[in-house]
């Protein structure tokens, strides 16, 4: 079965304690590893996932403990959903197989992915007091904003290397034929 890797914070750390692996050299599958932070909405607790390829985010929101059973299950149907409605149009099914299972792991202190969460969350506080509650937030259309926020891919500083997430996870799913 196919698996993909998802580094938690320090501060998330704490909640996925029993969820924790330590094989650190297990494949991270077709979308690359993964870095997942928790943030608050009105006391509410909810995740962050980003992907350390294309920097694609997918948000998770009003996580209970109890949730965490079935985090793989929500985290799949979130991202499907995600990807829909960013026009990225496949089947479940393909995603169910190409994420896999779930191994969550240590902080890889990844900084630039840390850095873009940061930034993506920044943005969420500032649009937390246009919508007020976490009842009223469109979070697919505020994630797709997230997502289609410019960023820098690559090592030069050339216009081609400027691009957004949803670009970039569109390319990788197409070139894993998906």
């Amino acid at each position: 079965m196919k698996r993909t890797k998802i580094h938690v914070t320090k501060k998330s750390e704490k909640l996925v304690k029993k969820f924790i692996v330590t094989d650190q050299n297990a494949d991270s599958g077709l979308l690359g590893k993964w870095n997942a932070t928790v943030f608050y909405v009105d006391r509410k607790k909810c995740w962050l996932f980003t992907n350390g390829l294309t920097k694609y985010n997918v948000i998770l929101t009003n996580i209970k403990a109890s949730d965490l059973d079935k985090i793989e299950e929500t985290f799949k149907n979130t991202f499907y959903t995600q990807l829909v409605f960013d026009g990225i149009v496949t089947d479940f099914e393909r995603i169910d197989t190409i994420v896999g299972h779930l191994d969550f792991l240590k902080t890889d202190n990844d900084k630039s992915t840390i850095a873009h969460q940061n930034q993506r969350l920044y943005d969420l506080d500032y649009w937390k007091y246009q919508f007020g509650s976490l009842d009223t937030m469109p979070m697919k259309e505020l994630t797709s904003r997230m997502n289609r926020s410019i960023i820098h891919i690559g090592k030069s500083r050339r216009m081609a290397d400027y691009t957004d997430a949803t670009s970039e996870m569109k390319k990788l799913l197409t070139e894993q034929n998906v």
